[in-house]
């Protein structure tokens, strides 16, 4: 009878147990009880192949005013709307216009008996809704000059396939299979990837755009703490990776200054918003050698990805940006912030990167805004190609970087909002790159600011780069 009751007490408990985790991680906003051993799930990369560039035709566009004016000056008359049957079964609807000049419906025909096709009396342009008129250019196969046919709609691009059996790129793909390929590219063609393939981004974003800073709410010369404190704050929040509840009992315990540990949080929000427009527009000396790389973070007891792109031989962080998802669109932001701190984009520009497939489709993305560049893709732990055996050093450059990322990030036990998590990794590209001394550059940091180089200890150096900041802000304010 005690040990069945003692296990029925043992499940209560439990399940009291996960009651209470379940509560604390709504009411914290992350999860205090992560399990060590959780990883977030780690897939395999399909490979990706982009092909050139197509063919784009731009259709001719017309104004049917100026058709209509031009008619009644050369015939002598006006050029009057369509006469309509009284009989007919099928009306044309009255919001349809010509694709092709914008005359309205009353000079179209209804082509086919009412089966879709239509054609303008005024430019004499034949269509339906799924007309190449229709559309804003024409892509064409490179190999071929067909035109292509869309095949599938993703979030962030439209696919166009040719399916030409006779295009040259076609051809030329099933000849050089092997005669076990072939076979098996009989039972499965979706295996291989044979005919000409284009993505048309919709995405909507503009290259090389810079935008105007964000300008912080909180005055940090109103703080209740002296500049000298929150220095010390940053201090052992930033450089030492301590979370903000022991940074706020260490500051109470040795410098005897009593601040909660959600004041510290406010400070380090405040404090990111002055600093990251510094960070971002600083006129860099870079190299030619830039590599990226993706990292895990927690954000709301759920994993987000933290893009870093880094100069391998300056050891400059270049870009930071935070996203819920590892997809297209947060490489492309990666990369553009890279390439905005060019002051001018090299001939042999080139990035260094994992197998991922969403950096080759940014590059196809940006070289359809006539930006150009290289992607080179070091694949798996093992040089298996000759492209990871020549830069896999640049990788593991990157690599490290996580390491120490995740070294300074690992005590916080995951943020409780994306605005914590953004913050906190500006103040780390900020320590990084301007107050961290490295090793590789015989014990100097990353970017000499002659300011910050004459002042004593850490807590001044970070005043005065907020103050640098500050000054950053006031010159460069926006009206």
């Amino acid at each position: 009878m005690v040990p069945q009751l003692l296990t029925y007490l043992l499940e209560i408990i439990k399940y009291q147990d996960e009651i209470v985790r379940t509560l604390l991680t709504l009411l914290i906003g992350k999860n205090m009880f992560e399990k060590p051993k959780e990883q977030p799930i780690n897939k395999p990369y399909r490979k990706l192949q982009v092909d050139d560039l197509p063919i784009v035709e731009v259709p001719e566009k017309l104004d049917y005013k100026i058709l209509l004016q031009e008619y009644q000056e050369k015939h002598g008359k006006i050029l009057k709307p369509v006469k309509r049957r009284k009989n007919t079964t099928f009306q044309v609807p009255s919001s349809l216009s010509c694709p092709k000049c914008g005359a309205p419906s009353a000079y179209l025909y209804a082509n086919n008996g009412g089966k879709g096709q239509y054609q303008c009396k005024v430019c004499g342009c034949l269509f339906n809704q799924k007309n190449r008129y229709a559309k804003e250019a024409i892509f064409r196969c490179p190999h071929c000059s067909k035109a292509l046919e869309k095949i599938k709609e993703r979030k962030d691009f439209d696919v166009f396939k040719c399916k030409n059996n006779e295009c040259p790129y076609y051809t030329k793909k099933v000849k050089s299979l092997s005669k076990k390929k072939k076979k098996r590219f009989k039972k499965e063609p979706h295996s291989f990837k044979m005919r000409y393939i284009y993505r048309q981004f919709k995405i909507d974003y503009q290259p090389l755009s810079k935008k105007s800073p964000e300008n912080p709410k909180v005055d940090l010369s109103r703080l209740y703490v002296s500049p000298h404190t929150l220095g010390l704050i940053l201090t052992y929040h930033v450089n030492y990776g301590l979370s903000a509840r022991k940074t706020a009992a260490l500051m109470k315990d040795i410098h005897g200054v009593s601040i909660s540990h959600q004041s510290i949080l406010n400070y380090e929000n405040a404090v990111a918003l002055y600093l990251k427009p510094f960070i971002d527009n600083y006129p860099y000396e870079l190299s030619n050698q830039f590599c990226g790389d993706e990292t895990y973070i927690r954000v709301n007891g759920r994993w987000h990805y933290l893009f870093f792109f880094f100069d391998a031989v300056k050891k400059i962080i270049l870009s930071y940006p935070v996203s819920k998802n590892r997809d297209t669109q947060t490489a492309i932001l990666a990369i553009d912030q890279v390439l905005m701190k060019l002051k001018e984009i090299p001939d042999d520009l080139t990035f260094i990167v994992d197998g991922n497939p969403i950096y080759l489709l940014a590059q196809h993305f940006f070289a359809q805004h006539d930006i150009w560049f290289e992607i080179k893709q070091v694949i798996g732990l093992t040089n298996e190609d000759e492209v990871s055996k020549e830069y896999r050093p640049l990788k593991q450059i990157i690599e490290r970087l996580n390491r120490t990322f995740k070294g300074n990030y690992r005590s916080t036990h995951g943020f409780g909002s994306d605005q914590g998590s953004v913050s906190y990794v500006t103040l780390f590209v900020a320590y990084f790159n301007f107050l961290r001394p490295h090793a590789s550059l015989e014990g100097n940091v990353p970017v000499m600011i002659p300011e910050l180089a004459k002042l004593p200890h850490m807590p001044a150096r970070w005043t005065k780069l907020i103050e640098l900041a500050q000054q950053w802000l006031v010159e460069n304010q926006v009206a």
